[in-house]
């Protein structure tokens, strides 16, 4: 087994270690932890508008009136169908530091050229008429949310660079000593800025003479839509966590490194969810992030909210009591470190079957759940990770999100059941040995 380890571990750390020192992807995962709080927020608005409770609605408009709904859906309309704003933003900054730019002004040339990449018409259907027209002269919001993530990404990164570049080769205005450093930084970010919008404008000409009209068009239609379809799958998304658990089997942040590349995906696929839900209209995906983090992720990465629960009841070591007792309360907000690193399941050939098993399970039982009509499926409202297990379900999906997670645990505590008592047997002969 341990010969076996050795040999998985030389294989996977070069590629952890490549992906997790990547500078590109580190500012997308950053990026997207700048955003990550609004969107919450303004999920959470949402949710308070359309709370899943029978006769709520009706309630609110007897107490407050008709419009009282608006109070809630303001905050939710300048955050998630905005996102992508943030999340260049934050992307330009994070990578801007990296190379030790001017992180503020970077992220503003980069939120500058998204924009310049982004038509300034939407469509319009009047009310009581099937025709739509063309309205001009407006920031279309059907790019600033979901739609626009992958440009907003591609845009953020490659701006950034050529603002390195361009201050890297001294084309920048230097101002006299003695000169307010408000002033002087922006002089200096003058030309970087002149730059890197004129380079974008010549892409967003150049598209305009193509059939896709727009790099909008173009990166949704070849590379985001293919992407977040492929997201959405099963199959994917047992991948993904099966290199959480195995990154995670060597102390190594798998999710973390594996949500770099997957976050932005079931990001858009939260996105079209709860747009769809706004809309009163049928949800279009099974999977999205609030699928990986409320019902595969129950105590955190491995579902090990089910572990803390067998160390205390079933085990007879001290050890093992003990630290099921420490891991309770942190398990309960998704935070499991303390297990993780306690017990230890790092590097635990025992530990890390069930580990590494138990959201493989948990992933097929809900997609099931959920695909033959057992479950609703997730509203796309980013439902906090620190959510504790029956309470996110409830958030997510009604009563019924609230039982599958309970089944889930149960699941969870078999699973870990055999392999928690045969690593308290081995305890139990320790603590003989040294008393």
């Amino acid at each position: 087994m341990n010969k076996s380890m050795n040999k998985l571990e030389d294989k996977l750390m070069p590629i952890a270690n490549a992906i997790s020192q990547n500078r590109y992807l580190v500012a997308i995962r950053d990026g997207f932890m700048t955003a990550t709080p609004l969107l919450i927020i303004g999920a959470m608005f949402l949710l308070f508008s359309n709370f899943p409770i029978k006769g709520y609605s009706e309630f609110m408009t007897k107490v407050f009136g008709e419009n009282w709904s608006i109070f809630f859906d303001r905050p939710f309309e300048t955050t998630m169908p905005i996102m992508t704003i943030f999340v260049v933003l934050g992307i330009s900054y994070n990578l801007a530091k990296h190379y030790e730019l001017d992180g503020l002004s970077t992220a503003v040339i980069a939120l500058v050229s998204f924009l310049v990449l982004t038509p300034f018409v939407t469509d319009f259907t009047p009310e009581g008429s099937k025709e739509i027209f063309k309205v001009g002269n407006v920031i279309p919001i059907e790019w600033m949310g979901s739609k626009g993530l992958f440009v907003g990404i591609i845009t953020a990164i490659l701006s950034t660079e050529i603002v390195r570049f361009v201050v890297k080769k001294g084309w920048v205005i230097r101002m006299p000593e003695g000169v307010p450093p408000s002033v002087s930084k922006s002089f200096s970010a003058l030309i970087p800025a002149i730059i890197t919008i004129l380079l974008f404008d010549v892409v967003r000409l150049l598209f305009s003479i193509t059939p896709f009209e727009t790099i909008h068009n173009f990166i949704f239609k070849i590379l985001q839509a293919p992407l977040t379809n492929l997201g959405g799958i099963l199959g994917a998304t047992l991948l993904a966590n099966l290199l959480i658990g195995l990154l995670w089997s060597f102390g190594i942040h798998g999710r973390s490194i594996v949500g770099a590349i997957m976050d932005p995906i079931w990001l858009a696929l939260s996105a079209e969810n709860l747009a769809a839900y706004q809309a009163g209209k049928s949800l279009p995906h099974i999977i999205t992030g609030q699928f990986q983090e409320i019902y595969l992720q129950l105590g955190g990465t491995g579902s090990t909210l089910a572990l803390c629960i067998a160390l205390i009841l079933v085990c007879k070591s001290k050890r093992c009591k003990q630290i099921g007792k420490l891991s309770i309360v942190p398990g309960l907000f998704n935070i499991n470190e303390p297990v993780v690193f306690g017990l230890p399941i790092v590097l635990n050939p025992i530990m890390l079957i069930p580990y590494i098993a138990t959201p493989l399970v948990l992933c097929v039982i809900s997609y099931f759940a959920i695909s033959v009509g057992f479950v609703p499926r997730p509203n796309g409202i980013l439902v906090p990770w620190t959510t504790p297990p029956v309470i996110g379900g409830f958030l997510m999906a009604g009563v019924r999100g609230s039982l599958l997670q309970i089944v889930e645990l149960v699941v969870s505590f078999f699973i870990y059941l055999p392999f928690v008592k045969a690593v308290d047997k081995q305890y139990v002969k320790e603590e003989q040995l040294d008393a």
